[in-house]
């Protein structure tokens, strides 16, 4: 299991050691910390139980695995939420499943679902209340819950590989590898994606061998040539959003968070800036990406198409890629863009409450916004 120790121990040395002392952030990343290690030694533990009992899972082709990668509050749960009603092709991550990615741990809940099924499912009433409690606060901007599709993010969280990070360690640029891993060394660079293909085998074994692995992760902005190198027949879709839009929002999910364990973070101040910085280095990864990847493996929806017809853009996907709709998926899909017309975003941001501006943003990302067609 790939884990890398040398950015962990880095972002511990500057969040306690290179910092003014603060009791409330060394509480946070502390306990944080030990509770990160607590869970790392259970999935070691876990993956280890699964080369006893369940060797089968490295014999498992992860064949043309799909992955659906954007900047975040780009519209990517949205179309991994269209995608898996395609549930005869494809199978996705739920968020528990991504928590605890090892076969002994699927079957450990499988089984205690269908006893708790066989009692009435009180077990599933009790989580929907403790589920609400820990997630609700998050319903208007990203709904999550334990048994529905979720991103990859909790894996690359494990070999300490992921955005996530900067929740509790806010140097993004000092940590910069861990948001952008194609930035890493060549050999971390595969042993992470050793890593990553043996998740994806555990689950393929677990929950279908026969179908087509689906992935969402926003944060595989920064993991594109990997990906791309080790699974040479995957399939790219991404989302392009106007970064005008999708960056105050994505800054506006971490703000909070900063601000619990070190309140002299403000959100207009460079940590802010530093974010949004790696959205904008996302944006041009992805937008140089296009150039190096076959275009029959590759495809960009353009958000304003997904969020005003999102049964003509997945159908317009399935089209490109020669994917054949079922009738029943074709009425689920249907059903699925009539309630999402019905969804109305509560929450607005501008550039400018994060100290970002347009012409910053120009002068990094002009060729792309008139590429797509996105107005300046």
């Amino acid at each position: 299991m790939y884990f890398n120790v040398r950015l962990f121990l880095k972002a511990l040395r500057l969040s306690l050691l290179d910092q003014p002392f603060r009791l409330r952030r060394w509480a946070y990343v502390l306990f944080f910390s030990v509770l990160f290690l607590a869970f790392l030694t259970v999935v070691a533990l876990g993956r280890l139980v699964d080369r006893l009992l369940f060797p089968g899972h490295r014999r498992q082709p992860v064949r043309k695995p799909v992955f659906i990668i954007a900047p975040p509050r780009s519209g990517t749960t949205l179309t991994q939420n269209l995608l898996s009603l395609d549930a005869e092709r494809f199978v996705h991550l739920k968020m528990y499943q991504t928590i605890f990615p090892a076969v002994c741990f699927q079957r450990l809940f499988d089984a205690i679902a269908w006893v708790d099924r066989r009692l009435g499912r009180p077990a599933e009433r009790l989580l929907g209340i403790f589920e609400k409690r820990w997630f609700g606060g998050w319903d208007d901007k990203h709904k999550m819950r334990l048994n529905q599709p979720e991103e990859d993010d909790a894996l690359f969280l494990y070999a300490f590989a992921s955005e996530a990070i900067y929740m509790l360690f806010p140097f993004i640029r000092e940590l910069r590898e861990a948001g952008f891993p194609d930035a890493l060394p060549p050999d971390d660079r595969r042993r992470l994606m050793r890593y990553y293909r043996s998740c994806l085998q555990r689950h393929l074994h677990a929950n279908g061998p026969q179908r087509t692995l689906l992935s969402k992760a926003t944060q595989s902005c920064g993991t594109l040539d990997s990906l791309n190198a080790e699974f040479p027949d995957g399939i790219f879709i991404t989302i392009i959003r106007h970064p005008y839009r999708s960056l105050p929002s994505h800054v506006s999910l971490f703000v909070p968070v900063w601000q619990s364990h070190s309140p002299e973070i403000t959100k207009d101040g460079p940590v802010a800036r530093d974010y949004a910085q790696l959205a904008v280095d996302w944006y041009r990864h992805l937008f140089e990406f296009r150039n190096r990847v076959d275009p029959a493996r590759y495809h960009c929806i353009d958000y304003r198409e997904l969020v005003r017809n999102p049964r003509e853009t997945i159908e317009a996907v399935y089209r490109h890629f020669g994917w054949e709709m079922s009738d029943a998926y074709r009425a689920r899909l249907t059903e699925a863009t009539e309630r999402q017309r019905e969804f109305k975003s509560t929450h607005e941001y501008t550039l400018e409450e994060f100290g970002l501006t347009r012409e910053g943003i120009q002068g990094q990302l002009g060729d792309l916004l008139d590429h797509y067609r996105l107005e300046r």
